[in-house]
C-alpha cells in the first residue's frame, strides 16, 4: 500500500468479518460440550460445534477456500471468507483408520461454498470399526475470532443456517 493510497480508498478493502455457518451434514446438531472427545469438548482445539450425521455426505460449512487436507482422508482444513480457520473432523479417533472409510473430495487450493461437498464417508464402516461418526466443526484460530454463535441444536438438513462467525 502507499503512502497516500488510503486517501484514494485503496488498501481498505475489508472483507465481511461475519460468516454465515451451515450445517455441513444432515443429522443432530450438538453443542461442542457433548463431544464424546474431550480435545474437542474441552475446546482444546477451539470453540466450534458437532453433529451425529444421519448420511455420509459431508459439506463445507461455510464459504472460503481448502488449506489442508490431512493424508487420512478423516479431517479438512478450511479458511472461512472471512480469515477464520475451521478444521472438518469426521469421526472421533478417526485417525487410526488411515483413510479406510473416507473419500475426501477437494485439494488444497479449492474454493467452497456451503454447497460444495468436501468429502463422504461410510458412516456403517465407523461403526464396523467401533468408531463414533461425529463430525466436528472447530474454529483452529480463536485469537481470530470475535464472536461465534450456535442458533439451534437438534435435527438439521445440510446447508440449514445454524450459526455465526464474525472474524476480528
Amino acid at each position: 500500500m502507499g503512502v497516500f493510497d488510503f486517501l484514494k480508498g485503496k488498501g481498505n478493502e475489508s472483507k465481511n468479518p461475519k460468516v454465515t455457518l451451515t450445517s455441513p451434514v444432515n443429522g443432530k446438531v450438538i453443542p461442542i460440550e457433548e463431544v464424546e472427545d474431550p480435545v474437542f469438548s474441552q475446546k482444546m482445539m477451539g470453540d466450534g460445534f458437532g453433529i451425529v450425521p444421519s448420511d455420509g455426505d459431508v459439506f463445507a460449512p461455510g464459504p472460503g477456500k481448502v488449506v489442508s487436507v490431512f493424508p487420512t482422508q478423516h479431517a479438512v482444513g478450511l479458511e472461512l471468507d472471512n480469515g477464520v480457520e475451521v478444521l472438518v473432523h469426521i469421526g472421533i479417533d478417526t485417525v487410526e483408520l488411515e483413510g479406510g472409510p473416507f473419500d475426501t473430495l477437494v485439494k488444497e487450493g479449492d474454493t467452497v461454498t456451503s454447497e460444495t461437498k468436501i468429502s463422504t464417508v461410510d458412516l456403517s464402516g465407523l461403526k464396523e470399526a467401533g468408531k463414533k461418526e461425529t463430525v466436528i466443526v472447530v474454529f483452529t484460530n480463536m485469537d481470530q475470532v470475535d464472536d461465534y454463535s450456535l442458533n439451534t441444536t437438534g435435527e438439521t438438513t445440510k446447508g440449514t443456517e445454524i450459526g455465526t462467525v464474525t472474524s476480528k
